[in-house]
């Protein structure tokens, strides 16, 4: 928990497995359902900047899939490695008590205290 080099390995080696999946399954099932979408069967969900040019076709298909792609491995990232540690990390550190600095009150009463004592001294 307190940086470990295993767990950091561990969590770069099932995010970016989890990450295969996840784009694994938005190529296959979400970018034919966005290409579906699209009004250019040939092409897929996007537009096109010059009519005569298919070099110039923006897909927008793609863009979409990768924003799910992110917001998946995000949510499961979080649910799976970041709160199960928080969780843990609140029911074994328990918070110590904090003394309060003292008030201006109390270090003048001090200070006059001090002084008073080494006049009394000489």
């Amino acid at each position: 928990m307190r940086g470990n080099v295993i767990d950091l390995a561990v969590a770069v080696v099932m995010g970016t497995a989890f990450t295969a999946i996840v784009t694994s399954v938005t190529k296959g099932v979400i970018e034919p359902l966005l290409a579906l979408l699209g009004g250019n069967k040939q092409y897929g969900l996007g537009f096109q900047i010059i009519a005569d040019k298919p070099s110039t076709f923006v897909a927008l298909g793609p863009i979409i899939s990768a924003g799910i792609n992110f917001v998946c491995v995000a949510a499961v990232l979080y649910f799976v490695l970041i709160l199960p540690m928080n969780h843990l990390k609140s029911r074994l550190l328990k918070p110590t008590a904090v003394k309060a600095d003292p008030t201006e009150l109390e270090l003048l009463t001090e200070i006059r205290d001090l002084l008073a004592k080494q006049t009394a001294d000489k």
